[in-house]
């Protein structure tokens, strides 16, 4: 070839060390890239962020502002807020079609985690043990979501180096095979916590976990898999690396605040800044050295604080988390109906569910009225019943219809404010993904789901001990908020789970995989508005539509080998 023969030649030119010159050194190697065959282990680790990034662009990602919202929308703890649309299905259940973006862009980024992992899995085999188990770690956690939320779907233990058009969907029982084998592995060859390359990287514990929610799951149809739960959470429990955090520490102790607020500041969250609750803390502050440090712009704070910027007489603020947008909202049980009797409970303090605030903006001086419910009019207007001036440092009125965007409760767990991004358009700080908090719920429904009320109540005892240190003090009732073996049941369980976990777990698969989906949604309590409440569900919707692109991709004859979810239509 003459332009083989011609970039020899320059080669040549250049050093006196080239005599010769192979056609092959013209193939493309794409080091960026994930690619397949003999591989070094320099490679692999490099893959292997690769994997970490996967899961950063997953639930990173701004392109759908809503996307966050739809693991946690249209069930019990939230409603519509101001919606981007491509939540809109996950509440109005009647628009959830296969051509959902969120449904779409879940299910390929499950199966980029899984053709990813494939291919460091083969590469290092048991050559690099913690490398394949690492990547085993991703195909797991990806498969669970996918069979969680899909049901039966295609499974890919292989690279696919070349395009497929005839993928068809496996049965869930060969699937969770795959996920058990997967954890195993990862368990048994993974370093123990703390000893990974960095606090993000995953270690045993972290595999723990996600073993312990996955067995959960399989344990619906076969409970054997209970005991193996409740073994992987009590082998994190009897960690003594790990303690609840009960008394104040980190970054903040000169400021307003409590203990269980101090996990979730910015420079507070990680295991080495004194989060001894921390299992897997994602990496992802800002303008931080982190190897999977942030990418795209994340949105779990403009979905979960409300627009407070609407008022004229607020600045953001760093105590109240910086900048909102009010895309999703608690719901009328979580905001009142979870709480009722639980007085004291500092997972609900001003701290963590912030429901009232102060005008903050310097020199604030405003005439307003107050009509005879208390909220807030203009001053002129016929329905105030009184009119008063608003000083900055005041207690905040709301207007009526403020609580559909603007100010609303909210949990503050994703709050944090950028002094040189007022906008606020991304998430700051990192992302909590597992603590010890769950851990401990993990291994109660395991406990339950084996006829264990007592060991289960247990359990949670640890987390009300926690919750109500403070205010058993200050009552001098050394049983608040304590449980017992009769007060257990899966829904005792997922109040619990919404107290403790609000705006950190996923929702929708917790809901699903306890098969209370349905159930739930009717605990919700809001009423209104119409376009903002939740309405449409049927029982097929409890598993989503497989995606229509995919299939339209695999499609032979006229006929896809992959058949869409009951109520989705037809092929």
């Amino acid at each position: 070839m003459k332009y083989t023969t011609y970039i020899c030649a320059v080669l040549a030119g250049a050093t006196m060390t080239v005599t010769s010159c192979k056609e092959d050194f013209l193939e493309e190697r794409p080091y960026s890239n994930y690619s397949t065959g003999n591989i070094s282990n320099s490679t692999i680790e490099a893959q292997l962020v690769g994997l970490h990034r996967n899961y950063a662009d997953l639930w990173g990602q701004s392109g759908e502002q809503g996307f966050t919202s739809a693991w946690q929308i249209g069930m019990d703890i939230t409603s519509a807020g101001a919606t981007q649309g491509v939540e809109n299905g996950f509440y109005q259940y009647a628009t959830l079609n296969a051509e959902n973006a969120a449904v779409s862009y879940l299910w390929s980024r499950c199966y980029r985690f899984i053709n990813n992992a494939n291919i460091i899995i083969a590469a290092a085999g048991d050559n690099n043990k913690p490398a394949n188990a690492e990547a085993r770690f991703f195909r797991a956690y990806a498969y669970n979501i996918l069979v969680t939320l899909w049901g039966d779907v295609p499974l890919l233990t292989e690279p696919i180096t070349v395009p497929t058009f005839n993928l068809t969907r496996q049965k869930v029982v060969d699937i969770d095979k795959v996920i058990d084998e997967d954890l195993t592995y990862a368990v048994a060859n993974l370093p123990d916590a703390g000893k990974a390359p960095t606090e993000s990287r995953i270690n045993k514990d972290i595999a723990r976990q996600l073993a312990a929610e996955a067995y959960l799951r399989m344990g619906m149809r076969d409970n054997s898999y209970f005991a193996k739960s409740e073994q992987m959470s009590t082998d994190i429990i009897n960690n003594t690396r790990y303690k609840l955090i009960e008394a104040r520490y980190g970054k903040f102790l000169g400021e307003g605040g409590d203990y269980y607020r101090d996990m979730f500041r910015f420079g507070n969250q990680r295991y080495s800044q004194g989060n001894t609750e921390a299992i897997w803390t994602f990496e992802m502050e800002y303008n931080r050295n982190v190897p999977n440090g942030t990418i795209n712009s994340p949105q779990q704070r403009r979905v979960w604080q409300p627009g407070y910027h609407n008022w004229s007489e607020m600045v953001n603020a760093d105590s109240l988390g910086g900048r909102g947008n009010g895309r999703l909202r608690l719901s009328n049980f979580m905001k009142y109906t979870v709480w009722k009797g639980l007085e004291g409970d500092i997972r609900n303090s001003n701290y963590n569910i912030r429901r009232t605030t102060n005008y903050n903006k310097p020199g604030v001086s405003t005439l307003i009225g107050i009509d005879k419910d208390g909220f807030r009019v203009a001053a002129n207007s016929p329905l105030a019943v009184s009119t008063r001036t608003i000083k900055t440092g005041d207690k905040v009125i709301p207007f009526r219809a403020d609580s559909l965007v603007t100010w609303y409760p909210y949990p503050t767990k994703w709050g944090g404010y950028d002094p040189t991004d007022d906008f606020g358009f991304a998430v700051v700080k990192d992302w909590p993904v597992m603590r010890l908090g769950e851990t401990y719920l993990l291994r109660a429904e395991a406990r339950f789901r084996q006829n264990n009320n007592a060991g289960a109540a247990d359990d949670i005892n640890k987390l009300r001990d926690r919750a109500f240190k403070q205010a058993r003090i200050t009552q001098g009732n050394p049983n608040l908020g304590k449980v017992s073996a009769a007060d257990i049941n899966i829904d005792f369980i997922l109040d619990e789970r919404a107290r403790e976990l609000i705006a950190e777990e996923n929702r929708r698969m917790t809901l699903v995989r306890t098969g209370k989906l349905k159930d739930r949604i009717a605990k919700n309590g809001d009423t209104g508005p119409a376009d903002k409440v939740t309405t449409g569900f049927q029982d097929y919707n409890v598993l989503l539509p497989i995606p229509l692109s995919e299939i339209l991709l695999n499609n032979k004859g006229g006929q896809s080998s992959l058949i869409q979810n009951t109520g989705y239509g037809q092929n």
